[in-house]
């Protein structure tokens, strides 16, 4: 087997390279997700149990600060893009707005309407705002 057989896959014939490469950006991208996760959910708790706001306004709050932090640093580590820094923000944080969407819509159901710990949606939430966010993000953020 050649090199240049070695880097073409079974499926379908991309090279392994690019799978490769397309992981290690998912690994990334999870890591980034994880400290913006925790600034939010950190930040949701101290507004939402500490302080008394409302759980959609603390949502709100919360949101945006991990919005801005994985921005930064997406930019820098993941996608390694710093070009149109703020038609690419306004992207992400439209983005980072089906997020607030999704988990207001969360909120309604298991919240209001099913009597769920806000907390508990607040925490389930995050793996669906992520997997969503990452497609829209890659695809019209930092393409």
């Amino acid at each position: 087997m050649t090199a240049t057989e070695a880097t073409v896959s079974d499926q379908g014939g991309e090279p392994v390279q690019d799978r490769r490469a397309k992981l290690r950006q998912l690994i990334r991208y999870t890591m980034v997700g994880g400290s913006g996760v925790a600034l939010d959910l950190a930040t949701f708790f101290l507004l939402y149990n500490a302080l008394g706001l409302h759980e959609q306004i603390a949502n709100a709050i919360s949101t945006s600060l991990g919005i801005t932090n994985n921005f930064v640093l997406n930019a820098l580590f993941t996608f390694d893009r710093r070009d149109r820094l703020l038609v690419r923000f306004l992207r992400f944080y439209a983005v980072g707005m089906t997020g607030i969407a999704l988990t207001y819509v969360l909120f309604r159901i298991f919240s209001d309407w099913l009597g769920v710990d806000p907390n508990l949606v607040k925490a389930g939430s995050l793996p669906l705002v992520l997997a969503l966010q990452f497609v829209l993000n890659k695809k019209w953020s930092f393409a």
